[in-house]
């Protein structure tokens, strides 16, 4: 029997996706109100977006799992590109925020009431996008309210799905163990006994030394938060809530690979790495943007009425963004940098690694 031709329509299953907007508003007994098909189509659009995003999150963390990823082989290129599609997705995300803003407070008046107890908190994609990126939930705003599945909160599939996937290793843990392995401190590139000893190391002391230099009057306390962050190294009358104020959610040594690869990336070994983290700091300030547009449309919306899903609304979206960063590590590591003309000199022998010569 022929197989019938390939049409553009059966392709993209339009029959399904054109199909699948049904306005409350528009159901008998109920006024229509003109601006929920739009109200619909958006939050769709953004479900099909969060999709493609978990799709190539995927991709890059099946790579991060690999215990060795060799530079030479396409990987890290391939990780760089998508992570680079991600962030090309995450600013169409929030330039769509834009045609949201066509629709008026009184147009959604029309039809909000009849949403609740739905609401944005229930789409498990984007659940997942932050779970997967490594947005732990004790690092939640309003933690305990992640944990629902009464009514507002998750149904009890979706519910376990996000639990399964925040109990796995998140990308944030897989680019800490990827850091972690670079071999650029060990010794067979410097011949110095104290090598094996990261705040003893002749690159540390050396780079600690330039950097104090650098450091105005009032920014002396930097000094002890860069033994903290790259050494968890205290002074001794320092208390455990203090200590908890140098709290990182990578490791100091990969802190350290992270400075590192920022520092000399202009080395070709470095040039891929160090888009790679960029683009992680890139996702996070954009995901930040997106939380921000929404708490301003939210505020212009319903002012400070509660959520359909019950939460305190814009006070609630208002917190998590100012808690619900995943990647402030990599980007504050800006604090600890220093002119390029005064970076230590590095041995001969990780120079040519570094700039993949023959020899």
């Amino acid at each position: 029997m022929e197989k019938e031709p390939m049409y553009y329509g059966t392709y993209l299953q339009l029959d399904k996706v054109i199909q699948s907007q049904y306005p409350v508003s528009f159901e008998t007994g109920n006024e229509p109100a003109h601006d929920e098909m739009l109200f619909i189509i958006i939050h769709q659009a953004y479900e099909l977006w969060f999709k493609q995003i978990l799709f190539e999150l995927d991709y890059c963390m099946a790579i991060f799992q690999k215990e060795v990823i060799n530079d030479n082989s396409e990987d890290l290129n391939l990780v760089r590109h998508r992570f680079k599609r991600i962030i090309k997705i995450l600013e169409l995300l929030n330039q769509q925020v834009n045609i949201l803003d066509t629709m008026t407070p009184m147009d959604f008046l029309a039809f909000r009431n009849l949403l609740t107890p739905s609401s944005g908190f229930q789409s498990k994609q984007f659940r997942l996008i932050e779970a997967k990126l490594g947005l732990e939930l004790e690092k939640r705003h309003q933690k305990d309210y992640y944990k629902r599945t009464n009514e507002g909160g998750f149904t009890q599939p979706d519910y376990q799905h996000i639990t399964q996937t925040e109990d796995g290793k998140n990308l944030l843990q897989l680019v800490n163990d990827w850091l972690e392995r670079m071999p650029f401190f060990d010794k067979a590139y410097w011949d110095d006994p104290l090598s094996n000893n990261p705040i003893n190391h002749p690159f540390w002391k050396q780079y600690k030394a330039v950097y104090t230099a650098g450091l105005s009057e009032r920014e002396q306390s930097k000094q002890a938060d860069f033994d903290a962050v790259f050494f968890q190294h205290f002074d001794p009358e320092i208390t455990e809530e203090q200590k908890q104020l140098f709290s990182c959610s990578f490791s100091p040594a990969a802190m350290r690979a992270a400075l590192f690869i920022m520092l000399y990336r202009d080395f070709p070994v470095f040039q891929t790495s160090y888009q790679i983290l960029d683009s992680l700091i890139e996702m996070d300030h954009l995901m930040s943007n997106w939380r921000h547009k929404h708490l301003i449309m939210v505020r212009r919306m319903i002012g400070m009425r509660v959520g359909t899903g019950n939460t305190s609304g814009a006070g609630y979206l208002e917190g998590a963004l100012n808690k619900h960063y995943v990647y402030r590590d990599l980007s504050g590591l800006s604090t600890y940098l220093i002119e390029r003309k005064k970076l230590p000199k590095l041995p001969e022998s990780l120079i040519k690694y570094l700039g993949f010569n023959l020899y």
